[in-house]
């Protein structure tokens, strides 16, 4: 209390200390005094009133408690009646023993008068509920067989409630109406039949299976009955519970498993085609059954049956039960491809369990998988093995047939567009195309694999088509007059390989979504490769036959009138009749690599030192014979070039600026005509330039020494645009000192 005190004090102090900070404040004194005197005043007044209501609650608790005390003196004095009672009550209830005995043997012979006429009567009831079966009055049996149960069960109570020990009675009772429990078990067996057909029961006379169902709810309704007279009394009659509802379900899942097995085919040995007709028939069965059970089967049963979904649950594990057993089989490409198809796209489709009439009762998409997602990429790493092996067995098979054509007498065929070809890229094409179209059926990444792996074996292919080019080359360069249609035949390779460019490409666009890649590069560059080499490989065979005519060109018997260049460009004109139907841009390349080729033939019949022209006039003869030949080649490969873009001066050129050199009249302007060759063709070596000056003749060694000199101290740069002529041109070897001679 003191110390409540000193900070009430505090409290004070500090309160007036704030209200008296000014002067003028003093002169509010009185006022804040009497305000403090009201609120004192109001809080003693809540205070006494609060310890007022304190004081009428004690007082009301101390009342309550004197009455309770009173009350717990009447029970205790009553508690102490009833006990004396019931101390005084023992021996009646003893006396009364006999009573009791007398009122269950009453309630046992009430119950054998009530059963009276069916105990007599057990016999003919349980044959005449043999008869009622036999004819399919299923629900009249069953009234019977429960009166005959009802009666067996009331006695064989009051025989346990009055004693239960007595196992003579009880067994008496029983083997009496022995004959009871082979009828229930008779009538089960109905029932179950009647279950297994009812899919096509329901379809000739639905209230074969509603009687059915009514008999198994009868029996579920005694079973729970049955089950709570035994938690209170503990007795269960002889056969129950039954629990028909549950072998019901059972044997519907018996008969769905049986109905999915029955369709399978018995000529797999024989029928390439079993799997695909299996799985039609299965499906045909399941939607058909499905149907009918949503339109006629759901209105027999109960709604808390749930029946629908019931079956669409028992067709379900059924399927995905034998389509395990189907995937555990040694199966084939072909078949595993129909299995996954039939598995992950058919079944929930609209011709199966997404069909429209299934679709308003059931989410096809609720339920689980059929098969289990690691058994599907097992089958579909099955699938790549065996396809990859296939198909590298079929391209190969392939080019071998390819290769027979190539042997052959005849000319290939030719396109719409006139352009030579083998079936080749068809027959590939082809078995790629119906792969893809067979993995597009299963998924999307699916059919991106098979995608790559068909790219991956072209490119091992392709490789293998390139060696198989070369040998055919290679065979025909040992004996040219075999095969006869040896340039045709190379011509329809190298626009084989435009073909396959093209095929890849629409491969790519109609099955991929991915842009170009690393892949497709290797592709690309391996089928120019084949194609270039083929081109060569045709040049090649051109230049076999004008290598006698190249050999005429820069010789005595060419100055004096050789018509070599003439057959040459008759020659190379024949050929390229055949080498116009090589497809773009192979056919462009083809006439520049036979237009480049043949200049630098041209040139290299120059730089062979094969004649030096003796006087002015032989040289004036020869330069005027070069650039005359030189409009040759150009008019040439301008008609071949026709439609191409091809620039087909700008080679021919060349051998006018050599002609240039040997025309020039006076030597004193060698080194300034050379200087602007050297210009031109920043490839050409010093040794080019000294053969051409010992072809013109007229060169001193001290000009040849001068010329050569001064080019090497004023040797122009190289133009990367301009393309090189002089590189790949050897001069024959000869020391420089002897070209200076």
């Amino acid at each position: 209390m003191e110390e409540t005190d000193r900070e009430a004090v505090a409290t004070a102090v500090q309160r007036v200390a704030g209200m008296l900070q000014r002067p003028d404040q003093l002169d509010k004194v009185e006022q804040y005094r009497r305000r403090e005197a009201r609120k004192k005043a109001s809080v003693e007044a809540r205070l006494k009133a609060a310890i007022q209501s304190q004081l009428d609650g004690v007082r009301t608790g101390l009342s309550q408690l004197h009455n309770a005390l009173g009350d717990v003196k009447d029970i205790q004095r009553s508690l102490g009646d009833v006990s004396k009672d019931w101390r005084q009550s023992i021996n009646t209830i003893e006396n009364l023993k006999d009573v009791k005995d007398a009122v269950v043997q009453h309630s046992q012979l009430a119950a054998a008068v009530e059963n009276l006429k069916n105990i007599f009567s057990v016999p003919e009831i349980v044959q005449e509920a043999h008869g009622l079966i036999e004819q399919a009055e299923l629900l009249q049996a069953h009234r019977k067989l429960m009166d005959l149960e009802c009666s067996r069960d009331d006695l064989m109570y009051e025989q346990y409630r009055m004693d239960v020990k007595n196992t003579h009675d009880m067994n008496l009772i029983r083997s009496y109406f022995g004959e009871v429990q082979n009828l229930s078990e008779e009538l089960a067996k109905q029932l179950w039949m009647v279950l297994q057909r009812s899919l096509l029961t329901v379809r000739r006379d639905p209230t074969m299976v509603v009687s059915v169902v009514r008999i198994i709810e009868r029996e579920e309704k005694i079973d729970r009955r049955m089950l709570d007279r035994n938690k209170q009394t503990g007795f269960i009659p002889p056969g129950r519970p039954k629990k028909w509802k549950e072998k019901m379900f059972e044997v519907l899942e018996r008969t769905v498993s049986t109905r999915i097995e029955g369709s399978q085919s018995d000529t797999r040995e024989s029928d390439k085609m079993w799997l695909v007709r299996l799985l039609e028939i299965t499906r045909k069965y399941v939607q058909d059954d499905l149907i009918v059970i949503k339109n006629l089967m759901i209105q027999c049963f109960p709604p808390n049956y749930d029946i629908l979904n019931k079956f669409f649950t028992l067709y379900h594990k059924a399927l995905s039960v034998r389509i395990e057993e189907l995937a555990s089989e040694d199966l084939e490409a072909n078949e595993i491809v129909s299995l996954l198809t039939w598995v992950l796209n058919t079944y929930k489709s609209a011709e199966m369990m997404g069909h429209p009439e299934l679709t308003t009762e059931m989410d096809v998409n609720s339920m689980g998988p059929l098969l289990p997602k690691e058994v599907v990429d097992q089958l579909l790493s099955k699938y790549i093995q065996i396809f990859t092996s296939n198909i590298t067995g079929w391209l190969r098979k392939a080019l071998e047939t390819d290769k027979k054509d190539w042997k052959k007498d005849t000319e290939p065929e030719a396109d719409q567009d006139g352009y030579y070809q083998t079936t080749l890229p068809a027959i590939v094409f082809q078995m790629f195309e119906q792969n893809l179209q067979v993995a597009a059926q299963i998924d999307e990444i699916f059919k991106q694999e098979v995608l790559r792996l068909c790219l991956k074996q072209m490119t091992s292919f392709l490789i293998r088509y390139r060696e198989e080019a070369i040998a055919y080359k290679e065979d025909h360069m040992r004996d040219r007059q075999h095969p006869q249609c040896y340039v045709q035949y190379m011509i329809a390779i190298i626009n084989n390989c435009q073909t396959f460019k093209e095929s890849i490409s629409s491969l790519k666009k109609k099955y991929s979504k991915t842009e170009f890649n690393e892949n497709d590069a290797a592709i690309n560059s391996t089928l120019d490769s084949v194609a270039k080499d083929g081109c060569v490989y045709l040049l090649d065979e051109v230049f076999m036959d004008l290598e006698q005519h190249l050999n005429e060109l820069m010789t005595k018997k060419w100055l004096t009138g050789s018509n070599a260049v003439d057959t040459i460009c008759v020659t190379i004109e024949d050929y390229f009749n055949d080498f116009a139907k090589i497809k773009k841009p192979y056919n462009k390349e083809m006439t520049f690599e036979a237009h480049r080729r043949v200049v630098i033939e041209y040139i290299k019949a120059v730089m062979q030192k094969r004649i030096a022209f003796k006087n002015p006039d032989e040289r004036k003869e020869g330069a005027e014979r070069m650039i005359k030949e030189a409009e040759q080649f150009k008019f040439l490969f301008r008609k071949l070039s026709a439609g191409l873009g091809e620039d087909t001066d700008r080679l021919c050129d060349t051998i006018v600026a050599l002609a240039e050199v040997f025309k020039l009249t006076d030597p004193t302007l060698l080194y300034l005509e050379v200087s602007t060759l050297v210009s031109k063709y920043p490839d050409i070596r010093e040794d080019h330039v000294l053969a051409l000056l010992a072809m013109r003749g007229d060169a001193s060694r001290e000009m040849k020494q001068t010329i050569i000199e001064t080019l090497n101290q004023n040797k122009p740069l190289s133009t990367v645009n301009v393309q090189p002529v002089f590189r790949d041109i050897v001069v024959p070897t000869m020391t420089v000192t002897k070209l200076l001679k």
